[in-house]
């Protein structure tokens, strides 16, 4: 068994990879992408507050942890959020149906196409640690909007709360980097360059047990 100090540095090398590093740019839109955690809408209500784009679009249905906790879609919860923190309602679209990263992409995109409005960039709103597979996603799936990602403002060590502990931060944050290379094995999204270090820390913490999250077939 790792050392729990070393479970800590291989995590720490996942969650900064799994982060892009964008700097904020104004869009015509803001897409949030649902989860369990609504400090991501919170994020998203901040930047739309602040005027970085006219218009958000939170997109989600129901997921493996929210349905068992949720009677409502998360994009619903999500615009509760927002309004409660000051979003006009009809700045808000609602996409309701998606149930994966990929559906968040493709259902947003009809969506606002149906209602003519074609972007040129958006900032896409998400977890920490799955901002590179959302990037990802984005670029394979609507390649050419220009996207800027981003996601709550929050360390690693902050990251955990009463409901999310640091354990199941760390086997989510390993399924989603296998998804990185399974993803762009399949098609659904742009491969990532990972430097060898980052590809270490993820094999010493699948051997360490790091698993619950790993697609069923590579456990």
């Amino acid at each position: 068994m790792m050392a729990r100090v070393g479970v800590d540095d291989c995590a720490r090398t996942l969650w900064d990879y799994h982060h892009v590093g964008h700097a904020l740019e104004t869009a015509d839109c803001l897409i949030v992408l649902g989860s369990h955690d609504t400090r991501v809408a919170e994020r998203g209500a901040e930047l739309l507050v602040a005027g970085w784009a006219p218009l958000v679009v939170f997109s989600g249905h129901l997921g493996s942890l929210t349905s068992r906790t949720w009677t409502r879609s998360e994009a619903e919860v999500f615009a509760d959020v927002a309004a409660g923190m000051g979003v006009p309602r009809d700045r808000i679209l609602i996409e309701n149906r998606s149930s994966n990263t990929g559906e968040n992409v493709d259902f947003s995109r009809r969506l606002l196409e149906a209602k003519s409005l074609l972007l040129r960039k958006a900032i896409a709103v998400q977890k920490p640690y799955m901002e590179r597979r959302t990037l990802a996603t984005f670029r394979q799936r609507w390649p050419e909007l220009e996207v800027v990602v981003t996601s709550p403002q929050i360390a690693f060590d902050d990251y955990p709360t009463s409901e999310i502990r640091m354990d199941d931060v760390i086997h989510v944050m390993v399924g989603d980097f296998q998804r990185l290379l399974v993803y762009a094995q399949r098609g659904w999204s742009a491969p990532q360059e990972i430097p060898a270090p980052v590809m270490e820390a993820y094999e010493r913490l699948v051997a360490a047990g790091y698993v619950r999250r790993l697609l069923p077939e590579s456990k």
